[in-house]
């Protein structure tokens, strides 16, 4: 997966005809100085066009994810967008949205370039992100990626703490191309289809290359998946836990004010309650009687089903870029794109938690319920300032919660670039200014309205007298299966909920570079340069969401802006050329100063240097600088809540091998002292927020490594080791709430606790978790690759690329109120949200070629990881096959490829503590093989 090994093979049949090649200095990501692109001077993982079409996926974002270096991001098998809330790190959901993470350090800490200009933020109308969502970027447009698995602040600026991926464009088409693919899962579902049209011109003086894509992608539904069914993973009934207290036959946990008697009742199945003839009957005597029975485990309902496991999109691109010699060496360029994603999520119907155990935290705590509403089968009011009840009730007749996004990316840019002499130098410069703007619009069914909700349930005759009104039946059951709740009282509490983000993006960036003096090693290279940003972005909920007043999950606004001047410059020092065990050594530094408009200024420096100490042998080492400047989200987002799958150490303490230490701190946090507190929910409310004194992120990168490319004659051989260690400090996030669980009632940690508040009944209703520069993260490893392409044969050439990367440490420290409380990650799962640090990764791909014929076979390995939030439940490794046969007649313009992925039918591991659908989508493919079939022509 790199163009060493097509590099080499040309440099071979150069050398058959020349003494010495000679190559082309060209811009390398990861500096700005020309450089010979065989030097690997930096530990770069280059992709190609054909790399991406022998994986058989349609999505850049589901590629970069499968690279050893890469950590879990989010893809369209994350079937999330506000049922479960916003994740605690302040960059919104991203709903349909694909991302990249490198090194395990999340993708708001990698910088996403298009040919070397930073791409904007994505927007998913569900808060402001800080990543970049690779779906705005179609696939048909791309000639290579240059993946920069080493910091690059120093060179770029902020976000580049982890790594850089920089997208390189077609330029050079010559003529019209055009390919169909479709695929599907063997189970017939996830139907996937992809057209694209391009064509280019070249001239003396003028490059043409217009792009047209189409991509749809069909759902996968969780129903027809057997670890998916129930939100325990694998499981087979609600008994194997995480099943919900919204139920439609409802759950009624209250106090019957007559008798002082705690009920925890549900309906028997068949009740109807019409609110006329057919009321529930209810015994005080024996609560559990009648049509009411004590509530279990049996009685949970099972959301899953209506869950998916891959999002449904369809994405349309338009891009067009021109370039125009206006002069001798001096060129001016253009580009544009329109890009257009609608896609969709889908969850169980709305559920409704009433009452002050509800812990909400919103309007729904405050609701009472009137004795005169005509669908009350208790004969007293449930009043919420005297009744410490709760209720959940899920409204089948409403139908499931469906999100559908618009995401529109706009681009263009604008600028030119050149060259010329001075003395006996050559410098080149460009300039290029560039706008773009990501704006996303979601729309809602099936929310619900908790002020009209609360008259509905109230006073009979206040709701008479508000138009439109009619009293909820909030007692019903689902009766023989057609439900009770009829389509007025839905038109009077349940609203559709239309959300609105969007971010912007103006960029300008100055470049200079060349060779100022020569040394006796060579001449020394400089770049020097300047760049000028305005950021800006903005969430607007529902005004609905914004004033209380829904049923979901609550979320506040967010809007801010900020600008940014840099300057940098680097050099490159040669040392000595064609010495005794030094064939090249070479020292490199670079400093970049950052004036941000939020926080203040800011410098990095960078240092580094390889060293050939023979031909065939390279070695190279850097130490550099990094920071990340709070994002829009961070630093404006107001609150938003997150239903996280979480486990509190106080619930049922008398049976859940709680120490006498846990159940003392418990008592003391106001949790009941006889132990009747159960947690309702596997979900607990979150609240997290942005913070406008944050601070930026900063870290320390060492990188060491080296390559071995021996001369093999006609055939060739490169073997890359590269070992990294990163320090981040003040790191932006929310503390793991589990972890801020634990440390609290388990450990007794006052820091901890801090933020954590509680009903008289023992349930949370307040987790706070606003942002913070808190703690920080440690991780070192170790990247392997060998490449390696074998002469001509009677039976074909051969190629084979294998890449690896080793997780040697992950280490986040959080305050404690001792000090920093580490927490060692790697080689576990974290949960909810998904994020595993599987201690080894590694892709294999041996290709053979002959005549017309190419056949691929691809191996990707993960290890296996321990669930920390789950027993230390331990998820296998597994190992996927994927094979492709392309058949490229050399007369023709045509070529036919046919694919399966997992070929061996391996699932994922089961993940008990993930949030949905039993596996980590971010870590595992879905179960199933996947077929595919792409014609492509060329003309």
């Amino acid at each position: 997966m790199t163009l060493l090994t097509p590099l080499c093979s040309a440099v071979a049949q150069e050398a058959e005809n020349t003494e010495e090649p000679v190559f082309e200095e060209i811009l390398v990501t990861g500096s700005r100085i020309r450089t010979n692109p065989l030097d690997k001077g930096a530990p770069i993982l280059n992709v190609t066009a054909e790399d991406i079409d022998k994986s058989g996926l349609t999505s850049l974002g589901d590629f970069l994810q499968r690279l050893p270096g890469s950590g879990s991001a989010l893809n369209t098998k994350f079937n999330s967008s506000g049922n479960f809330g916003f994740p605690p790190d302040g960059g919104g959901i991203g709903a349909g949205a694909a991302q990249v993470d490198l090194r395990n350090l999340g993708s708001k800490r990698v910088l996403v370039l298009v040919d070397g200009v930073r791409w904007v933020h994505g927007s998913s109308a569900s808060g402001v992100s800080g990543a970049t969502d690779l779906n705005t970027i179609p696939t048909s447009i791309i000639e290579r990626i240059e993946v920069l698995q080493d910091g690059a602040s120093a060179v770029y600026g902020s976000d580049a703490i982890a790594g850089v991926v920089n997208i390189i464009t077609k330029k050079n088409q010559d003529g019209f191309e055009a390919s169909a693919y479709v695929g599907a899962y063997d189970r017939g579902d996830g139907e996937t289809q992809e057209y694209e049209v391009s064509w280019g011109q070249q001239s003396d003086k003028m490059n043409i290359f217009v792009s047209l894509s189409y991509n749809k992608q069909n759902r996968v539904s969780a129903a027809d998946i057997p670890i998916s069914r129930f939100p325990s993973a694998g499981a087979t009934s609600c008994e194997a836990g995480g099943c919900s207290s919204g139920t439609p036959q409802g759950r009624f946990f209250l106090t019957d004010p007559n008798t002082g008697n705690q009920l925890d009742l549900t309906l028997n199945d068949g009740v109807i309650n019409d609110g006329g003839a057919n009321i529930p009957f209810y015994n005080p005597a024996a609560p559990g009687t009648g049509d009411f029975h004590e509530f279990t485990t049996a009685d949970r309902f099972n959301f899953a089903p209506f869950n998916l496991v891959l999002t449904p999109s369809e994405r349309v691109g338009v891009y067009s870029q021109v370039s125009y010699e206006i002069a001798d060496n001096i060129t001016m360029n253009f580009k544009a794109l329109f890009n257009n994603r609608q896609s969709t999520n889908q969850a169980a119907p709305e559920p409704l938690f009433i009452g002050p155990e509800a812990g909400n935290g919103n309007l729904l705590d405050t609701i009472s319920i009137h004795e005169n509403n005509p669908f009350n089968p208790f004969g007293f009011t449930i009043d919420a300032e005297t009744n410490g009840y709760f209720m959940g009730r899920r409204p089948l007749e409403a139908g499931p919660r469906i999100f559908n996004q618009t995401v529109n990316t706009w681009y263009v840019s604008g600028g030119f670039e050149g060259a010329f002499e001075a003395g006996d130098r050559n410098f080149y410069w460009d300039i290029t200014s560039a706008y773009s703007k990501n704006r996303a619009d979601q729309v809602k069914n099936g929310a619900f309205n908790s002020r009209h909700l609360k008259i509905a349930l109230g006073d009979p005759d206040v709701c008479a007298a508000t138009p439109g009104c009619v009293p909820f039946n909030f007692f019903g059951g689902q009766g023989s299966g057609s439900g009770s709740i009829t389509p007025e009282m839905l038109e009077w509490v349940s609203f559709v909920q239309k959300d609105l983000s969007e971010q912007t993006l103006f960029d300008v960036t100055a470049n200079l570079a060349g060779e100022i003096v020569e040394l006796p090693a060579g001449p020394v290279g400089f770049a020097i340069g300047a760049e000028y940003r305005e950021q800006s972005g903005f969430f607007v909920p529902d005004s609905i969401v914004t004033a209380g007043e829904s049923a979901g999950v609550p979320s506040g606004p967010a809007d801010g802006s900020y600008d940014t001047k840099e300057f940098y410059a680097e050099i490159n020092l040669p040392l000595i050329r064609d010495a005794a065990f030094a064939d090249l050594l070479d020292l490199n530094a670079a400093v970049r100063y950052s004036d941000y408009s939020t926080f203040g200024s800011n410098s990095t420096f960078k240092v580094g240097g390889k060293w050939r100490p023979t031909p065939d042998i390279l070695l190279r080492a850097s130490w550099s600088q990094g920071f990340r400047a709070p994002n829009i989200g961070e630093l404006f987002g107001t609150f938003s809540r997150f239903d996280q799958t979480l486990a509190d150490p106080c619930s049922d303490f008398n049976n859940n091998g709680a120490s006498a230490t846990t159940i003392a701190n418990c008592v003391a946090a106001g949790v009941p002292a006889d132990g009747s507190y159960a947690q309702f929910n596997p979900q607990i409310s979150v609240i997290t927020g942005g913070n406008i004194n944050l601070q930026p992120e900063e870290s320390e990168s060492w990188s060491v490594g080296g390559v071995w490319s021996p001369d093999l004659g006609e055939s060739s051989l490169t073997l890359e080791v590269n070992y990294y260690d990163i320090k981040l400090d003040d790191a932006i996030s929310a503390v793991d709430a589990q972890l801020k669980l634990n440390n609290c009632f388990t450990a007794g940690d006052s820091v901890a606790c801090q933020g954590i508040t509680r009903t008289p009944g023992g349930v949370i209703n307040g987790f706070d978790t606003t942002l913070q520069n808190i703690g920080g993260i440690r991780t070192s490893g170790f990247d392997f690759s060998a490449n390696y392409m074998s002469p001509e044969t009677d039976i074909g050439m051969f190629g084979f690329v294998w890449t690896n990367t080793l997780l040697f440490k992950y280490e986040r420290l959080t305050e404690g109120a001792s000090g920093l409380i580490s927490s060692r990650l790697e080689g576990t799962e974290r949960g909810d949200p998904e994020q595993a640090f599987p201690k080894w990764k590694s892709t294999g791909t041996l290709t053979w070629y002959k005549g017309d014929w190419t056949a691929s076979w691809t191996g990707r390995y993960t290890a296996g990881v321990t669930e920390v939030n789950a027993g230390d439940n331990q998820m296998a490794a597994v190992l996927y096959n994927d094979l492709q046969v392309t058949w490229a007649p050399e007369e023709r313009n045509y070529s036919v490829s046919l694919g399966v992925n997992n070929i061996f039918d391996k699932d994922p591991s089961l993940c008990t503590s993930c949030a949905l659908n039993g596996f980590d989508g971010s870590l595992h493919d879905l179960p199933g093989q996947f077929g595919y079939l792409r014609l492509t022509f060329k003309k």
